[in-house]
């Protein structure tokens, strides 16, 4: 079971539990053996996803296997676990298990490893199934749709079953998406006994590094962590205006950095932030909705985002590291913006503040100060210290560096042991003392261990991002193992009860992120039906059309049609779902379909866009879970809940578009420092004025004009280059004869804009505007090999002879025989400077109207 905190009173914890459980680890809890078969079955899958992500079988030569191998056994984990973990029905007993579910999980996991168990009989007769292989393909597909309907409900498995019904019923459907259809025979091949549809990409992502990441946001929550980040928040914030929904903000963003999910994310954080918001004056609905709104968010917040995250890694060809370095910039702004949104929230209600200790200014100063210089320089010291150790080491550093790390963290707990473990306040209480930072933090500094090795294996040494979350995972696993006795040993308690407490939180924690993934890896599975349709089918290149007719080739109309499939998607399917449906079927069509407008989108920007919309669903009424889970906290209508914070979420949804027309907030396109700091600078101003125009309230409360001018500055700081444009062009076509040298002069990791024209597979002619990264400086010819691209020279004619399978180049739909005609020149505009700057300054006499009203107004008052 997914666990809670010690609850405050007035809170229903088994009911918050409960649907936790629902959503994320399976309702069901039996006990006796069928508990312990449970329990042990679910930390076997920990132990194998730790086993496949290490180093260990090819250390050992034993227990090797091969991605479809592996994707086999996840699925029949998955499958056993499913039958097990999640009632058939409401009415089903919760507490054991009726002798049909067992039948289904023994069947369910033996069709799940089918490809693992039969592996070499297999691949001997590729295309040519048996009657074993299709029986098992068809009782596999139809256990899967029965798992999907138990762990992520109804809507996921009606998908899935339209997509089947295309399948064979293709010849029968409208010209636009009309194909030949497929037998019985070739669909259960194509499903089941290749990597094409349910042992796809998707379940290779769960399988290779979602699992280990989710294991690894879980075993920081059972040591503790999850708890010492809430409290650093409230000794952080609790004392400001509106204090406990800046807690709830702040905390939710350091619970994403390790979780992955809105509803565990809710509730966690939920049962102390909505009750101390609701004593500070906040209404309940309006309480519930800012954790909620909070909390959805944890899913973009890197470095440990949501599942769909890690994805885009297969999606879209780049490293996680990369992704993160795109999505950082928007996710911070939206905490901050948010964060913003719940200050103008408290002034409008004259909300009071949390007492805190009485400490004179010099003090606090003093205090701040020490805090901010002692965190840089720790982490100064980690950075180079590690630097110099590899060094001076060499390739012995490994394990120099990891006695190191277990002598800190040594340290860490024994300074930790020295003073009392936290306390947990009740937020109902009369009276509440907020503690000081710093006595909060120095009780868990060995929690940023696993957190520092995971950023530095993904950020710095960019190891892949399953062998960084082992390493990561490992690192806390023997936090959780270990910590309970040292802290015994320093403060000299009973060490055998430690002892046992650390062995069932280990015990607990594998099996609880194992329980947690069930759903993701049921989803991903039922996903790769969708996504082996498309490749059966080719339905990807009719929906291109079909988009194209819908909206009229209308970049904007086309991403609102998009925003609103995943809207309606993700009321009734999981995020990770959402997203691989969407990505699958639209993102392609919009880099298409912009290129053929002029407009080159970078293929990051589309499927983030897709993310950030799935995500948004988890909160849009009628069915957001996040919204459920949050009014089932703070006792209020869970549908008033949804829209107060789709409401508060309004500036998480502005955010894509934006960065569909300005991927200068993805960091791309930008190359030095002083770049990325004036790009955050005036996105951060943006958001916060988009912010305080959908409050309607600035310095006081706006005029309508006030907020309809705030919208247009906002525009005009997101969007300087749109005013620009109206006067000149942006860009100016050179020649093809300049291409390869303008390739040749590209900075390191920089992107070249430039025209293709060519015959599509339809037979229509098309002409495209592409953006393509580039990686280290080169010969021109090699750097475009590097992504997958070869260009043939005849003269001045440059044209394309091959595009690498699942390259760049492919991926943003660049094909054989097309011909680059032009290579397009940033062109010499007006500086953006000037729209910026009178932005600013309008912003400006906005805010002394409103300074200069708000005065007038305490005058009166004070008359």
């Amino acid at each position: 079971m997914s666990e809670v905190k010690e609850q405050p009173a007035g809170v229903d914890l088994e009911e918050l539990e409960q649907l936790v459980a629902e959503a994320d680890t399976g309702g069901r809890h039996p006990g006796g053996t069928v508990a312990r078969i449970l329990l042990w079955v679910a930390v076997a899958w920990s132990l194998f996803q730790l086993w496949y992500a290490s180093p260990l079988p090819f250390v050992f030569g034993f227990g090797i296997l091969n991605d479809t191998e592996a994707r086999a056994i996840h699925l029949g984990f998955a499958l056993f676990l499913t039958f097990l973990a999640y009632p058939a029905l409401k009415s089903s007993p919760r507490d054991r298990v009726p002798v049909l579910d067992w039948v289904l999980a023994v069947v369910g996991g033996f069709a799940g490893a089918y490809l693992f168990l039969f592996y070499a009989e297999l691949s001997g007769r590729p295309g040519q199934p048996t009657a074993l292989d299709l029986a098992t393909g068809t009782v596999g597909i139809l256990l899967l749709l029965e798992a999907t309907r138990r762990a992520l409900g109804l809507p996921m498995v009606v998908v899935a079953c339209v997509f089947i019904f295309y399948t064979f019923a293709g010849q029968y459907m409208p010209d636009v998406i009309q194909h030949r259809g497929a037998s019985l025979n070739k669909f259960l091949n194509h499903q089941w006994l290749t990597t094409e549809g349910v042992f796809g990409i998707a379940l290779g992502v769960s399988t290779s590094f979602v699992f280990l990441f989710v294991l690894f946001g879980t075993l920081l929550e059972k040591a503790g962590a999850g708890n010492w980040m809430m409290q650093i928040s409230i000794a952080l914030l609790g004392h400001l205006r509106g204090g406990p929904a800046k807690v709830a903000v702040v905390s939710s963003a350091l619970n994403g950095v390790v979780s992955g999910s809105s509803v565990s994310n809710v509730v966690s954080g939920g049962i102390f932030t909505i009750p101390l918001m609701k004593r500070t004056g906040l209404s309940g609905v309006k309480a519930g909705a800012i954790e909620a709104s909070a909390s959805i968010n944890g899913q973009i917040m890197p470095p440990v985002m949501g599942a769909a995250a890690f994805l885009m890694v297969e999606y879209v060809g780049i490293p996680y590291s990369e992704i993160v370095k795109h999505a950082l910039l928007p996710a911070v702004f939206s905490y901050i913006a948010l964060l913003y949104m719940v200050h103008l929230e408290a002034i409008k209600m004259g909300l009071k503040t949390i007492p805190q200790r009485p400490t004179p200014a010099r003090e606090r100063m003093l205090r701040m100060g020490l805090g901010v210089s002692g965190s840089i320089l720790a982490v100064c010291i980690v950075y180079y210290g590690i630097i110099a150790i590899q060094a001076v080491f060499g390739g012995a550093a490994p394990p120099v560096l990891a006695i190191a790390g277990v002598a800190l963290y040594v340290a860490s707990v024994w300074y930790s042991s020295r003073y009392p473990d936290l306390a947990l306040d009740d937020p109902t209480a009369p009276i509440l003392e907020l503690p000081r930072a710093w006595d909060v933090t120095r009780t868990g500094l060995d929690f940023l261990i696993p957190i520092a090795v995971l950023l530095w294996c993904l950020m710095v040494e960019q190891m892949s991002p399953g062998l960084s979350a082992f390493w990561a995972t490992m690192s806390i696993l023997g936090i959780v193992a270990t910590r309970k006795p040292l802290m015994a040993v320093f403060r000299n308690e009973n060490l055998a009860a430690s002892v046992r407490a650390a062995w069932d939180d280990l015990i607990d924690g594998l099996a609880l992120g194992a329980r947690n993934m069930i759903g993701i890896g049921i989803a991903t599975a039922t996903a790769g039906i969708v996504v082996g349709t498309i490749t059966l089918t080719g339905l990807g290149l009719m929906m291109t059309e079909l988009v194209e007719f819908i909206s009229g080739g209308n970049v904007i109309l086309m991403l609102i049609l998009i925003a609103a499939i995943s809207l309606v998607l993700g009321m009734g399917i999981p995020t990770t779902a959402n997203y691989i449906l969407v990505a699958t079927l639209m993102a392609p069509v919009v880099v298409d379909l912009g290129a053929q407008a002029g407009l080159p989108i970078p293929l990051i920007a589309v499927h983030l866009f897709v993310f950030y919309f799935g995500i948004m669903a988890d909160i849009t009424p009628p069915v957001g879970l996040a919204g459920f889970a949050a009014a089932a906290i703070s006792k209020e209508d869970p549908i008033a809940t949804g829209f107060q914070g789709a409401f508060y979420s309004l500036r998480t949804a502005i955010l894509p578009f934006v960065f569909i027309f300005n991927p200068v907030m993805l960091l791309i396109g930008v190359d030095t420092w002083l770049e990325t700091i004036w790009v955050a600078t005036v996105s951060l101003i943006a958001i916060l004025l988009f912010s305080a125009a959908t409050m309607n309230w600035f310095v006081t409360k706006s005029r309508l004009w006030e907020s309809a001018a705030l919208l247009l500055i906002c525009f005009t700081l997101f969007r300087p280059d749109w005013w620009l444009n109206q006067m000149s062009p942006p860009y100016e076509e050179l020649p093809a004869s300049e291409f390869l040298s303008a390739v040749g002069q590209a900075p390191a990791d920089g992107r070249i804009n430039f025209v293709v024209e060519g015959v599509d597979l339809m037979g229509d002619d098309v002409r495209k505007t592409v953006n393509v990264p580039l990686g280290e400086p080169g010969e021109p010819l090699k750097r475009l090999r590097d992504i997958g691209l070869t260009i043939t020279q005849a003269g001045d004619a440059l044209m394309i002879s091959s595009v690498a399978f699942g390259s760049y180049a492919k991926r943003i739909g660049l094909d054989v025989g097309y011909d680059v005609v032009a290579v397009l020149k940033k062109a010499d505009q007006p500086s953006n400077l000037i729209p910026i700057g009178l932005a600013l300054a309008a912003a400006a006499g906005v805010a002394g109207l409103q300074f200069a009203r708000a005065r007038k107004q305490a005058d009166r008052k004070e008359a």
